[in-house]
């Protein structure tokens, strides 16, 4: 087994009642002996007594709900994700503990040895799988855990030894890092999301920042110098001494750490020694992001060990993941992608160019986030045949595509819809054969489904009903 720590963690707190408080608690509760002297759960204001909670405080836990002002002192408190620095909740805890951090940061304090990392905007979840799936390839044990849906702490307990933990990691989980210290670390993007958690765009950069915050000589920083945001930080990392792979699909870099594609060929540079993985045709994974995303993942693989045939081999392996650019099936010459993970504009931009111009018939909508749409009506107009509007977004996001259209005079034809079923049949409607109806909605689920998963898999269940009925 990896060596684990052994510290004491005194009183404890956890905040949030949902998957992340319930893993911690029950991590906790299960340590030997001497390590915990108390762990203390406040679920928060809308918090109720229920099967879980009934579970935990027969396992120890003493839970306090219905309320977010936290009493009594706590040597460490530690937040679910979903709780922002902002708010009552977080301030209340925060002024009644000695520290407090998120469950990623107590997962690394608990076993530290072994963890690469990877964050950004969007790209995160498929170099997060690649990344292990390369692992696999060479027989190395490790699991994909964090923002990918697996808690970090969740695997402490069972790591083998030389076991490797890749985790996907959100600006939520990064905020409340001090020290993480992955062995290497990749930054991919950095678009607008999540500002109305942050406070500010400048604060969302910093939290993505801090991957890379204890990194030293010895470990890899990967990062996109595609991206404004990230090229600021590639020169605060050279800055202090961290060794940068600087990643390019846009251009061939130079340096002895560089990660870029020449001539339709993946390449990886690590320490002036070139390690060509092969074209992007052989691919799986489509769109020119996700050559991004299996250089990012190449680097990391290379760097820990992984062969250069091996990481080859894996590359044309890897399947699509579940909601990202997934085929999922064709009816009638038509064929449907599930893209539900498309939560921002910036990821369904990209998903745009992983189809042929004026074949494609996206679906957008759902929870409006608010955020400028100006690049996203650009993208549509340029690369959609047709645009299916619907959900809580649908009226904004439909109103914003008309007036471009209207401005640049394109093609483009604008549909409206109310929700996601009558979206999809609209779709199939405007569709012909050699087109791709494709759901990237631009926004998240919450309108009408509790995740994007249920979004995602409601979508593939239309496409099996209608290639049942032969249409």
């Amino acid at each position: 087994m990896t060596c684990k720590n052994t510290d004491k963690l005194g009183d404890v707190l956890v905040l949030g009642i949902g998957k992340t408080g319930e893993g911690i608690c029950r991590y906790l509760t299960g340590l030997p002996a001497g390590r915990v002297d108390s762990v203390t759960l406040y679920g928060g204001a809308r918090s109720e007594r229920s099967d879980a909670t009934r579970a935990l405080e027969e396992a120890g836990v003493r839970c306090v709900l219905g309320t977010e002002e936290v009493e009594g002192h706590y040597d460490l408190a530690i937040a679910s994700p979903g709780i922002p620095e902002p708010s009552a909740f977080f301030a209340s805890a925060a002024a009644a503990s000695d520290e407090i951090i998120g469950e990623p940061e107590l997962a690394f304090r608990e076993s530290p040895q072994r963890w690469l990392a990877v964050t950004g905007t969007n790209g995160k979840t498929t170099t997060t799988s690649l990344t292990t799936h390369l692992l696999h390839e060479d027989g190395r044990a490790a699991e994909s855990v964090g923002n990918i849906g697996v808690l970090c702490i969740g695997e402490v307990a069972g790591r083998p030894e030389g076991g490797w933990l890749v985790a996907e990691l959100s600006s939520f989980q990064l905020a409340e890092t001090s020290r993480l210290h992955p062995r290497a670390a990749v930054l991919l993007n950095i678009t607008p999301d999540h500002i109305e958690w942050h406070g500010s765009m400048e604060a969302y950069a910093a939290a993505k920042e801090k991957i890379f915050a204890n990194m030293g000589a010895g470990d890899l920083a990967v990062v996109s110098m595609d991206d404004d945001w990230c090229r600021d930080v590639a020169v605060r990392c050279s800055g202090r001494g961290l060794r940068v792979c600087e990643l390019s699909i846009e251009r061939e870099l130079g340096g002895p750490d560089a990660a870029f594609v020449r001539g339709g060929e993946l390449v990886v540079r690590l320490g002036g020694v070139e390690h060509d993985l092969g074209c992007v045709d052989n691919l799986r994974i489509r769109g020119s992001h996700n050559w991004e995303n299996a250089l990012a993942a190449s680097a990391l693989a290379l760097f820990v060990g992984v062969d250069e045939a091996v990481v080859a081999r894996g590359l044309t392996g890897f399947n699509p993941i579940e909601h990202r650019i997934e085929p999922c099936g064709e009816v009638a010459g038509v064929h449907f992608v599930n893209d539900s993970k498309a939560t921002n504009t910036d990821s369904v931009e990209k998903a745009l160019t992983a189809f042929a111009p004026k074949s494609i018939v996206v679906m957008l909508g759902g929870h409006d986030k608010g955020t400028d749409l100006m690049s996203l009506a650009e993208a549509c107009c340029r690369e959609a045949r047709v645009a299916v509007c619907f959900g809580a977004a649908g009226p904004r996001i439909a109103d914003a595509l008309e007036a471009e259209v209207k401005k640049t005079s394109s093609d483009l034809r604008v549909v409206r819809a109310d929700h996601l079923r009558d979206a999809f049949d609209a779709a199939v409607a405007a569709a012909v054969p050699g087109n791709t109806v494709l759901l990237s909605p631009a926004c998240s689920s919450f309108d009408e489904f509790k995740n994007m998963a249920e979004r995602g898999r409601l979508f593939k269940s239309l496409v099996a009903e209608l290639a049942a009925r032969g249409e």
